[in-house]
């Protein structure tokens, strides 16, 4: 028996805060810990960058295997690697040791890339086909921005106070991300019910093996649908220009204050603050919406970070860099929902998961590639260019949603009743109307 929607929904959000909370404690820290430990900015990108190629090589293939193994399955798989890949950051004193994380670290993003969601979103569609999945995928960008907030807040706290003196001041928030990463584990082993899915009665092993299948499908719905096509081409900019507000934020603001310690404990709440106003930005796109429409909303949030960001490059002191922080996260978290929706759109259960791993496999090595740019450039020229430089690219993308605006116009001319016409008399006083309901019908169970 399928879950309640109800019930499914909590789960969701519950092992959402969990998933996203020990990133929020990493955020402060993320590229200020390995410059303490005598890392260039340059030599940073390039070890993070390294996630992003192996997300490139792993993404569809984890994906596959969610689809066909379960989501359950993975994500359990993926938990555990993602504890091994906290472990390593924690004990890593230079660039190999950091490389070798972060490509763990890309291992664990393949692996958890789509499970969750595609879980969620079936299991509230089999318990109520019109569910508007809108609805539950913008509360998990509420609370997730609230996780992380929570988290960067914590991450910042304990900077601040430094409560293991055993411990080097900026490596205390991984010790506390790695033990909500056990957590969280423990969370999807306990929460996450799936029912078992068919034909995988013969084991995990057969189950897998169909996994090239549901890869080959993926990319056949990739190359068959041009709206599908433009909204995955989207994260090729998105992933670049994130680098601009995600990585070189704190470096921005080491520059501006002077040191990494100080700058840590700026960015600890800036990033608090900057996630709850994600969760503030996540919460208004039901409403944006059902005004603008979905396709237009995430459009018009392309061209707004593109200018939010802008401000992170160019405005002075620390009050102006975090007012622009602060904005452009109210646009991510409102843009993040609207494109997932979007997504959800042009797929059915059975691939779900391979579609959302194709989505994030463009965005990993674009980030890759944005980090090896932008931070190359700020080296360079300066942060202030190389901020700019993705902001541009970031507003770039909005044109890509076009093709989702016209299906979305057709689809709305299909629920709208035109003017009434004479009865035929076959027709007269039968009551039923088959060709108006059965696209309406259909939009209902996309969502």
């Amino acid at each position: 028996m399928s879950l309640a929607a109800r019930s499914a929904r909590r789960r969701f959000l519950a092992l959402t805060a969990l998933r996203w909370f020990p990133v929020g404690l990493v955020i402060p820290v993320l590229v200020l810990l390995p410059l303490d430990r005598g890392l260039s900015l340059a030599e940073v990108g390039l070890a993070t960058s390294l996630q992003g190629f192996v997300v490139l090589a792993l993404e569809l293939p984890t994906g596959g295997l969610a689809d066909t193994v379960g989501r359950r399955r993975v994500l359990l798989l993926a938990g555990a690697v993602g504890v091994a890949a906290m472990t390593l950051y924690l004990l890593a004193d230079g660039v190999t040791l950091f490389a070798a994380a972060f490509a763990l670290q890309g291992v664990f993003r393949a692996l958890d890339s789509g499970p969750l969601e595609a879980w969620f979103v079936d299991a509230v569609l089999a318990a109520d086909p019109r569910t508007r999945i809108e609805t539950g995928l913008s509360a998990q960008g509420t609370v997730l921005g609230v996780a992380i907030a929570g988290g960067a807040l914590a991450g910042g706290g304990l900077v601040a106070w430094h409560p293991l003196p055993a411990v080097e001041v900026l490596a205390t928030p991984v010790v506390a991300a790695l033990a909500v990463q056990v957590l969280a584990l423990a969370g999807v082993a306990t929460l996450m019910a799936e029912p078992p899915r068919t034909g995988v009665a013969g084991g995990a092993w057969r189950a897998a093996a169909r996994t090239p299948r549901a890869i080959a499908d993926g990319v056949g719905l990739l190359r068959r649908g041009r709206v599908l096509r433009a909204l995955v081409t989207v994260e090729l900019f998105w992933g670049f220009g994130m680098v601009a507000f995600e990585t070189l934020t704190p470096a921005r603001l080491a520059q501006i204050v002077g040191d990494a310690e100080s700058a840590a404990a700026i960015a600890g709440p800036a990033g608090a603050a900057a996630w709850l106003a994600s969760a503030a930005g996540a919460a208004t796109t039901p409403w944006l919406g059902r005004r603008l429409g979905m396709a237009r909303t995430a459009a018009l949030m392309r061209v707004l970070q593109g200018v939010t960001v802008v401000g992170i490059g160019l405005l002075g002191g620390v009050l102006g860099v975090v007012t622009a922080y602060l904005a452009t996260y109210v646009v991510h978290g409102a843009a993040n929902p609207a494109h997932l929706t979007l997504l959800h759109r042009q797929v059915d259960g059975a691939r779900r998961a391979t579609v959302l791993s194709l989505n994030s496999m463009i965005a990993q090595p674009a980030g890759a590639l944005g980090t090896i740019a932008l931070t190359a450039l700020a080296d360079t020229t300066s942060l202030a260019a190389a901020v700019v430089v993705g902001a541009a690219v970031l507003a770039a993308a909005a044109p890509l949603y076009l093709p989702a605006r016209r299906q979305e116009r057709v689809e709305q001319g299909r629920r709208t009743p035109g003017p009434p016409t004479p009865a035929t008399p076959a027709a007269a006083g039968t009551g039923s109307q088959p060709d108006r309901d059965a696209p309406e019908a259909g939009t209902d169970a996309r969502g």
